[in-house]
């Protein structure tokens, strides 16, 4: 039998209703833990010697079904479901490193994810380089005898810079390196890098996944063999496990994975184009750009541009905060992906702990906003932004 297309098996995938009374939709199983018809099947479960559930940390119906979805669509052989997308990125990284060992990490990398590298390396001397990935030389020039990952962002956050994967998982398979992606500001509607030759894939599974701003959730994908040790060691033990009801609320959100995307892609295009005739607004950031750096890779390796756009607004940090408290659409906050447009003012919001160096060099610059471009109608965003802008400006003068 042909296999399905992506966008019926976010709807169909891995829900058998026959077995749920003929449930049209995903029952949540809101249970802390689960009965045993006998002591010894409690032993033989605990044993690993039955299939079965017993309790929700370790696993739960609601959630296995997402993470089994979550794996269909990155093409990989495992998921498992995380608390937050941080939960998801520690997790992979603690299994894959130990102290002594080195991880290259694309630039501009999510701001808790620095963090976190810089806890780990300071804690358990696990050490990082942050680097552009512009070609493979650069990249082999940077591994040491200790180096055992390479974690990539792509696009990477806020400034959209794109890392050509095929090249980085080329150059890490040369050198028996494990690669990373954090794949959450593609969602696997837009791209799939481990059918690339990636070894694990990570979502924020907050943002698009779940697309309706109502749940912190995470999730990665990768080998069947060791995604069951992550789940069995780093997510059991230090445990960032994902409810069930979260587990349902993605589910829900998957369903509309889909046509989501492409109206946040179609917005995100009609709002670039308005915003580069306009003189007050300069480096505007977006793949879809036939002038962007990184345009013809995007049509290369990514399905469509994205929602996502960044922009400097002229007049610095203040001029840029004043746009941002005029407007009344698009909603002044962190994360992106939800049907509301979203803005932020990445260098004292998503990356203030990055010092403010790292930062400059990174691109974040005190002018610079990351909008996420909503489900709304386009000219009412368009109509929010100019109003603001407007008002922004006139103040100035006065």
């Amino acid at each position: 039998m042909k296999k399905r297309e992506l966008e019926t098996r976010l709807i169909h995938g891995f829900f058998d209703r026959k077995s749920q009374h003929g449930s049209l939709t995903h029952p949540l199983y809101q249970t802390s833990t689960f009965v045993f018809d006998s002591a010894e099947q409690g032993e033989a479960r605990f044993a690993g010697e039955e299939d079965g559930y017993m309790y929700s940390r370790l696993g739960n119906p609601t959630t296995a079904e997402f993470e089994k979805k979550m794996a269909d669509l990155e093409e990989g052989e495992e998921g498992v479901a995380f608390a937050s997308g941080m939960g998801a990125v520690s997790a992979v990284l603690m299994h894959l490193l130990k102290t002594g060992d080195h991880v290259l990490v694309s630039e501009g990398v999510y701001g808790c994810t620095f963090g976190f590298l810089e806890m780990a390396n300071e804690k358990f001397q696990i050490d990082f380089d942050l680097m552009q990935m512009d070609s493979g030389e650069a990249i082999q020039h940077m591994i040491r005898p200790e180096t055992k990952v390479i974690y990539v962002e792509t696009p990477i956050n806020p400034t959209m810079k794109l890392v050509d994967l095929e090249m980085v998982i080329r150059t890490a398979k040369k050198n028996n390196l494990k690669v990373v992606v954090d794949n959450t500001f593609c969602s696997p509607y837009l791209q799939q890098p481990l059918k690339m030759g990636a070894d694990y894939v990570i979502h924020s599974a907050t943002k698009y996944i779940s697309g309706h701003g109502d749940v912190i959730a995470g999730a990665a994908v990768g080998p069947a063999e060791e995604m069951q040790k992550i789940r069995m060691t780093t997510q059991k033990d230090v445990g960032a496990v994902l409810g069930p009801f979260d587990a349902w609320l993605l589910l829900r959100g998957l369903k509309t994975l889909a046509v989501r995307m492409d109206r946040h892609c179609d917005n995100a295009k009609i709002i670039f184009e308005k915003l580069k005739k306009h003189s007050r607004i300069h480096n505007i950031i977006y793949p879809g750009d036939p002038d962007f750096s990184g345009h013809l890779l995007a049509g290369r390796q990514m399905n469509n541009y994205g929602g996502l756009i960044s922009f400097e607004v002229e007049g610095g940090k203040k001029a840029a905060q004043r746009f941002m408290n005029g407007l009344k659409v698009v909603q002044t906050a962190v994360s992106l992906g939800d049907a509301e447009s979203l803005i932020q003012h990445p260098a004292t919001m998503t990356h203030s702990v990055v010092p403010e160096e790292q930062r400059k060099k990174m691109g974040i610059t005190d002018s610079l906003v990351r909008l996420s471009v909503g489900l709304e109608s386009p000219e009412d965003i368009w109509e929010d932004i100019e109003q603001s802008l407007e008002k922004t400006f006139a103040e100035e003068k006065v």
